[in-house]
């Protein structure tokens, strides 16, 4: 957010504090208005010649500029992966809510990394629970890997739809 003095245009398309339009003025001249009625000016754009500004009292733009760098600062966070573990016997009831909690992390953001622990011998429905609960959670989210089987289960990642 660009306020006062950082404004470099030399004339700006003014708005009032109530938005009524005062219409192109200099850059000094919104300046000493701001001045006097003890407000800031803001720059909503700089993508338009001249770049229109408007006079905002001090609070709400101290407010806007805050609210801004809060929501810069929840952007930059990286998703957090979260591990969901299964085995290859699992009761339907037991699914269902494994099912249910893999929804949440997916709504909330959050990658789930799910894996199967299994013997060699298990591994095949391993493959199959991972499957299922891929094509349960069609929608919600997606594979960003393919299901690897090792020896001792298999695993997936799934990361939320957009």
């Amino acid at each position: 957010m660009i306020i006062n003095e950082q404004i470099k245009a030399s004339e700006v398309r003014l708005t009032g504090i109530d938005g009524e339009d005062l219409g192109i003025v200099s850059r000094s001249e919104a300046l000493a208005l701001a001045k006097r009625h003890d407000v800031d000016l803001v720059c909503l754009s700089l993508m338009s010649s001249p770049p229109p500004c408007r006079l905002v009292s001090r609070s709400a733009a101290k407010q806007d500029r805050n609210a801004q760098k809060r929501e810069e600062k929840r952007k930059a966070q990286t998703p957090k992966e979260k591990e969901i573990r299964l085995t290859p016997h699992i009761e339907d009831h037991d699914y269902d809510t494994k099912l249910r909690q893999i929804e949440k992390l997916l709504q909330s953001g959050h990658a789930a990394l799910l894996t199967v622990r299994a013997q060699s011998k298990e591994s095949q429905q391993a493959k199959a629970l991972l499957e299922r609960l891929v094509s349960d959670l069609k929608g919600k989210g997606s594979k960003e890997t393919g299901i690897q089987v090792s020896g001792k289960g298999a695993a997936v990642k799934i990361i939320p739809s957009e």
